[in-house]
This record gives C-alpha cells, structure tokens and sequence, in this order.
C-alpha cells in the first residue's frame, strides 16, 4: 500500500521534472521564443539542475548535450527508484537488469519526446481555433514545425482545413504501438 503511493509521487515529481527538462530540451532545439511566461517557467524550473551539468557537459553544435544527459539520468533514477520502492533485488542482479534499467530509461526519454510533440499539436491546433494569439502559441509553432512541415508538403490544405495535425497524430500513435511500446516490453523482459 505505501509502496504504490511512494512510487505514485515518485513517478509525478521526477516525471514531471523530466518531462520540464525535455521541453527545455527542445525549445532549444527548435528555436522557440524564450520571451514568453511559459519558456521563462520552464528555465527557473530547470536552471538548479541544468546550469551546473553545463559546465561539465558543453553542447554539441546546436544541440544541448547536457538538458539532453540530465533528462537521461533523472529518468535513469526514476526507473531505479520504482524498482527499488517495489524490492525488486537491483543490487544484486546482473548485468542484463542494468542493461534493462537503461534501456527503459531511454524509452521513457523517446516515448516522452513523443508526447511533447503530440500534445503540443493537439493544443496547437485547439488554440488555433479558441485562441490563436495566445503567448504560448509562438512556442507550440517552434516545437510542431519541424513534424508538420514535412507533413504539409505531402498532405495540402484541402477546403481550408490543414490535415497536418492530424496525420502527425496517427503517425505518433503509430509509433507508439509499433516500436516504443515492444521495446519496452523487450526491456522489461530482461527484468
């Protein structure tokens, strides 16, 4: 009982954190405005953590090496601490638990991405509709262009409507389904 609560309010604070650094993560990688309350909120939040791993970690060309490596371990110890909430013998098992251990990290890290960008197009496109001008808007278009851009190439506008959001929709889905989820499975195989 107290273990599933423990594991509970692990999952949300370290998700969330790492789910704050991932935006953060790619905010950079996209470009988008950082002069909005939304952008400003994700730095404070993360500058604790990112700022000192900066000075061991520098980036590599336009992507942040270290936003990238700290989201990676946080979720590293997400999944450790789950396992260990749950006695599970981590200590003492073998390599292919560690292996397991990273490699769901690294899933948590992909299938996340996932969700910043479908959930983002979602409410891009919502927005569009209720609020088009909202501050958080030019930072939904930074983090959605370089998934529906090449979406608009081959799906046109047809009667007005832009089809993009939705096939980036089937297409994140799809991915899920089909290759994040049975690696997941794989990995939590070797436990």
């Amino acid at each position: 009982m107290i273990e599933n609560g423990l594991d509970f309010l692990l999952h949300t604070l370290l998700g969330l954190f790492v789910l704050t650094v991932m935006l953060r993560f790619y905010m950079q990688l996209t470009n988008a405005p950082f002069r909005n309350p939304f952008s400003q909120a994700v730095v404070s939040i993360t500058n604790f953590a990112v700022i000192p791993i900066r000075r061991i970690i520098p980036s590599w060309g336009k992507i942040d090496l270290s936003t990238l490596i700290l989201a990676f371990l946080i979720q590293f110890l997400l999944e450790f601490a789950s396992l260990w909430i749950h006695d599970f013998p981590i200590m003492v098992a073998d390599g292919s638990a560690w292996l397991a251990l990273l490699g769901l990290a690294f899933i948590g890290i992909a299938k996340l991405s996932v969700y910043i960008f479908l959930y983002a197009t979602i409410a891009q496109a919502i927005l569009s509709w209720v609020n088009p001008h909202t501050p958080i808007g030019p930072v939904l278009d930074a983090l959605t262009r370089p998934i529906l851009m090449p979406i608009r190439r081959i799906v046109p506008m047809s009667g007005g409507m832009d089809f993009s959001p939705l096939v980036a929709f089937i297409v994140a889905q799809l991915l899920l389904i089909m290759l994040i989820t049975p690696l997941e499975q794989q990995f939590l195989r070797l436990l």
